[in-house]
């Protein structure tokens, strides 16, 4: 008896139980493959619907605190996993990104609406199944809130209807786009990944050693010739010609044909100073120049965990002059950046130190270099981030003309500010550093608990709408999702030539689906798919709730 009550009776060991239940039976179940291909955490999904389709279900307010919070945690972790190059990644394709998720966003309405005019099918309800099968809350709140505003504060159970039954096809629908167009251009994982590694590597810092050759270089110093060029350049060790001796560049060292210097730059730069400066060093000498100037140099990496360094400017520290040493590169979220002066210290970055032992292990004693410390989380920065989300989340945007104000929702407000304080929290000297390991956890435990949470929900009277005519909103919710996403998924490799995991996370960006995120992140050894995804996410979220509150005023 207390077994069938802790089952079918409410309260908190009941709704810990159901969900507990869910997520594990549906993470056992994401070790099936069918034909290579598994659906991983979509499971959960499908597991919750069958449990409450049988009358395990929470009560409406933990499910909705559930899946809310739980989406919160999801986004907040991939703002935080992406945020340090989420800027410069913008830059490099962001535009091209968002204008192909700007093609799915625009292509699924007028899906929507040839159905709705072929078919006769209400348009509220279409809205509904539109909403459900690209996964969009914010949008089917937006949708529902312009009715009650147009209608006297009536409410109309359809939108909810459509979005339930269309929920978890699309859900397949985004993940066998993702995987079909994998199938169509015979994409190998494997291969994908070494070109996408190539092309970061073309983007990333080169060090070399070059030789003085050139008359216009001798007699000026390194940072006369940084300006001369406006090249981010960083030089640290300097072999006078005839002698044997190696010595750390400084502000007014001054070069002369035959010198021997090492550079750190980016490739395109190394080229102009190169042809400035003179010929690089062959491998031979190169390796024989290497051995030389580590005999009395060191060149170590130190961690800053130091918190008293964070969002210091390496020109404040002044290493030269205060240490003696040079700074070549600091290595960040798995970019390695050039140590210009302006460049501020974050909490776990690695730094590149040149130097003699005694003056970089005073350096490493200034920074922390103790990465035990780097193991405990930075729950003030994370719980201030997801609070500050909710604000901007919760934020009326109002638009000239529009009815009811748009907001950027529990997703879309999170997910900024994480990127943001990911950024610019040092410089306000906000500790945001959380190690890849705490971010995953964080991940798992909500898109767990966001399917979970959203299975249940759905499963009670699931089966009923689905015989009574609603199995047709099932396949049109799937044509709305899938269609769009194979059709600009096409367009993005055949045209753009994108990379299939920038692919993936466009596709589970522009539909604001985490489980597809999910899938896309199973599938990736690195964060392409996430930083593809936190790309084009805050205009798709704005656009969604746009089209939502459009296509209600188009229904009157």
């Amino acid at each position: 008896m207390w077994f069938y009550n802790l089952l079918f009776n409410t309260g908190v060991a009941h709704n810990v139980l159901l969900i507990a239940f869910v997520i594990a039976a549906g993470l056992a179940l994401s070790r099936i493959k069918i034909c290579g291909v598994s659906l991983g955490v979509t499971w959960i999904l499908f597991v919750g619907i069958i449990a409450s389709h049988f009358g395990l279900i929470i009560d409406p307010t933990t499910s909705h605190f559930v899946k809310e919070f739980g989406l919160i945690l999801f986004i907040y972790s991939i703002g935080l996993q992406v945020g340090p190059g989420f800027f410069s990644s913008f830059r490099k394709g962001g535009i091209t990104l968002n204008t192909l998720a700007i093609g799915i966003v625009f292509l699924g309405a007028v899906t929507t609406y040839i159905i709705h005019i072929v078919t006769g099918e209400d348009l509220y309800a279409m809205i509904g199944v539109l909403y459900g099968a690209v996964t969009n809350t914010p949008g089917l709140g937006a949708a529902q809130q312009t009715y009650s505003d147009l209608h006297n504060g009536a409410t109309n159970a359809i939108f909810a209807q459509g979005y339930a039954v269309a929920y978890p096809l699309g859900v397949v629908g985004i993940i066998l786009s993702i995987i079909l167009i994998k199938v169509i251009f015979r994409i190998n994982l494997k291969d994908e990944q070494k070109e996408d590694t190539s092309d970061d590597n073309s983007e990333q810092i080169k060090a070399v050693t070059l030789e003085v050759t050139n008359n216009a270089a001798s007699g000026h110093t390194m940072q006369e010739i940084q300006q001369m060029t406006g090249r981010d350049i960083v030089a640290t060790r300097l072999q006078h010609s005839g002698s044997s001796e190696i010595e750390l560049v400084k502000g007014d060292t001054k070069l002369t044909l035959g010198d021997r210097i090492f550079l750190v730059a980016k490739p395109a730069d190394i080229e102009v100073l190169t042809i400035l400066i003179g010929k690089q060093l062959t491998e031979v000498d190169q390796r024989r120049w290497d051995d030389e100037a580590h005999g009395e140099l060191i060149s170590e990496r130190i961690v800053v965990t130091n918190s008293k360094m964070e969002g210091k400017r390496l020109g404040d520290l002044k290493p030269r002059q205060n240490f003696h040493i040079n700074i070549t590169r600091i290595k960040r979220a798995g970019v390695e950046l050039i140590a210009s002066p302006s460049l501020s210290l974050q909490q776990g970055d690695r730094v590149t130190v040149v130097g003699s032992k005694d003056n970089v292990k005073r350096v490493a004693e200034l920074l922390g270099n103790a990465v035990q410390r780097l193991d405990h989380p930075q729950l003030f920065s994370i719980f201030l981030g997801i609070a500050l989300g909710v604000l901007l989340g919760s934020m009326p945007i109002f638009f000239p003309g529009m009815p009811v104000p748009v907001k950027l929702g529990l997703a879309g407000g999170p997910l900024i500010v994480s990127i943001l304080l990911s950024c610019y929290g040092p410089k306000l000297h906000i500790i945001t550093y959380t190690t890849a390991s705490a971010k995953l956890l964080m991940r798992e435990i909500g898109i767990s608990l966001f399917m979970a949470a959203v299975g249940l929900g759905a499963g009670a009277g699931f089966v009923d709408t689905v015989m009574n005519g609603g199995y047709l909103w099932v396949a049109y919710g799937f044509i709305i999702t899938f269609l769009p996403c194979m059709i600009i998924g096409l367009l993005a490799r055949m045209i753009f030539h994108k990379n299939y995991f920038t692919i993936a996370g466009l596709i589970a960006g522009a539909t604001t689906d985490p489980p597809a995120l999910a899938y896309s992140n199973s599938i990736c050894a690195n964060d392409q798919a996430s930083v593809a995804y936190s790309t084009v996410y805050p205009l798709t979220m704005f656009l969604r709730v746009l089209v939502a509150q459009l296509l209600v005023l188009t229904a009157l």
